[in-house]
């Protein structure tokens, strides 16, 4: 299993980014996927999920509203797209396919003026 990061990067508060993780190594489209995140000095936290198929998602309260996360299993990609971020969703975020005990190397996004 191997899950790449990218798109993170530094933005103003009330910015978008969207970040994106390659998978591989594993039938893609047989599992659900989430995004987590880390922030300095906290554990882990789960940020969205995503059924095998793209119809169900879920997202963690801090972010409902304004996080979307999305799929193409034809690409074996996964999306989370970020809106309005605030200086709290700073942090490492990483991609993660449920049953495996793999992770990425994370990509960071930090909000700040």
């Amino acid at each position: 299993v191997q899950l790449v990061e990218s798109g993170g990067g530094s933005v103003q508060p009330g910015g978008s980014l969207r970040l994106s993780c390659a998978a591989s190594g594993f039938t893609f489209s047989s599992y659900f996927m989430s995004w987590y995140r880390q922030a300095p000095g906290k554990e882990r936290e789960l940020v969205a999920t995503i059924g095998s198929r793209g119809w169900s998602t879920n997202y963690a309260e801090s972010v409902k509203g304004r996080f979307g996360i999305s799929r193409d299993n034809a690409k074996k990609m996964v999306y989370l797209q970020m809106s309005n971020l605030k200086p709290e969703d700073t942090a490492v975020y990483y991609c993660h396919a449920q049953g495996f005990g793999s992770w990425g190397q994370g990509t960071q996004v930090i909000v700040s003026s």
